[in-house]
Parts: structure tokens; C-alpha cells; sequence
């Protein structure tokens, strides 16, 4: 696992390249470092059909357990609530 502290990033050494690119990338103009964000996660964001297949078993599960009275409901707002500042 990879964890990105600042310019270094944790489990992971970075090769010049990788180090050179990301000096490079901070050089832009915010909409073009915004435009080159995009793109990368673009890049990563490719779908996955077993993946997919899994959480829809693990949905359709849930939900069942739901409708069984195993699994409680939350309200949204609660949730929602919880992560604002």
C-alpha cells in the first residue's frame, strides 16, 4: 500500500523519473495540472467486470440481509453529517 505524504510517499520509492514528472506536473498552470489529474485518473477509472460482479453480489447481499430484518438502516443525513466539517 501506498500512502502519499506530501512530495514523498510511504511504501513506495520514487525513481528520478517519477520525482522529475512531479516537479514538472507543480510547473503548470492550475488548469492544466487539473487537466493532467483528470487524464491520469482517467487512466486508472477502466472497468473491471469481475470487480463489478462482486459488489453486486455483496449489494444483493446486503440488501437481502436487509429485507431479512439482519442489517439496520442508517439515515443519509447522519452519514452525511458525519464526514462535514
Amino acid at each position: 500500500m501506498r500512502v502519499s505524504c506530501g512530495q514523498e510517499t510511504v511504501g513506495f520509492k520514487m525513481s528520478l523519473e517519477i520525482k522529475t514528472l512531479m516537479e514538472q506536473a507543480r510547473a503548470l498552470l492550475p488548469q492544466e495540472r487539473i487537466a493532467l489529474v483528470e487524464d491520469v485518473l482517467d487512466s486508472l477509472d477502466r472497468a473491471d467486470h469481475d470487480l463489478d460482479q462482486l459488489w453486486a453480489r455483496e449489494a444483493n447481499d446486503r440488501l437481502a440481509a436487509y429485507r431479512r430484518g439482519e442489517l439496520g438502516a442508517k439515515d443519509l443525513g447522519d452519514i452525511v453529517s458525519k464526514y462535514r466539517p
